[in-house]
């Protein structure tokens, strides 16, 4: 299996062989839905909380008589079944939305996304990618001269003056190799890697 190895100007300078375990895997939809569902639930927190017929606020009183009157007995207000009473199963500030994925269905959901992004052409490698200053115009101009508008940069060390510069860049991510996650690689038009840090992925997920 061959990347694209792409200059300072975009442009096809070379190939680069890389590992078919990694890049040139089966495209596996099922797997991949699966892995990326569970990235975005394990991100997820319990902000959202609902009163159970215990917290609502209401009286004690029987609402009316036992019997005579017709309507199904009723004890207090606060019964789920009426209107302002408690919820039965509230949602609860500590509740958990992890799901599991074990260590072997993630290193094969992440090699399918590689590999499809390989075969579509978003995928891409350049030498090393620095700025000698933390500006974003610097970068912006950089990006723009090799025609990219929506990129995930995957670079070996994200130093302070390549982190800073690109920070402030709508469609732009740059991360290490180990923060790569399958939502951003499904989500950026186009993902860039560094020769350094595609030998770290080729460890991680063969």
């Amino acid at each position: 299996m061959q990347l694209e190895l792409l200059n300072d100007q975009g442009q096809v300078a070379s190939k680069l062989d890389v590992m078919d375990t990694v890049f040139g895997r089966a495209y596996n939809e099922d797997l991949v839905h699966q892995v990326v569902v569970a990235f975005q639930a394990n991100a997820r927190q319990g902000t959202r909380a609902q009163k159970d017929r215990e917290q609502v606020r209401h009286s004690t009183k029987k609402p009316f008589k036992q019997k005579g009157t017709g309507r199904a007995r009723a004890g207090m207000t606060s019964s789920p079944i009426w209107r302002g009473g408690g919820r039965i199963f509230p949602n609860m500030p500590d509740e958990n939305f992890a799901q599991k994925i074990n260590k072997k269905m993630y290193r094969a959901g992440m090699a399918s996304i590689f590999s499809q992004l390989a075969r579509e052409g978003r995928l891409a490698v350049v030498d090393s990618l620095t700025v000698e200053s933390p500006k974003t115009k610097a970068l912006a101009a950089k990006f723009k001269a090799m025609n990219l508008d929506s990129v995930l940069v995957i670079a070996d060390e994200v130093d302070e003056n390549l982190y800073l510069a690109s920070r402030n860049l709508v469609n732009v991510l740059v991360v290490e190799p180990r923060y790569a996650d399958p939502v951003s690689l499904v989500h950026y038009r186009k993902v860039l890697v560094t020769k350094a840090a595609m030998g770290k992925l080729q460890e991680m997920f063969a």
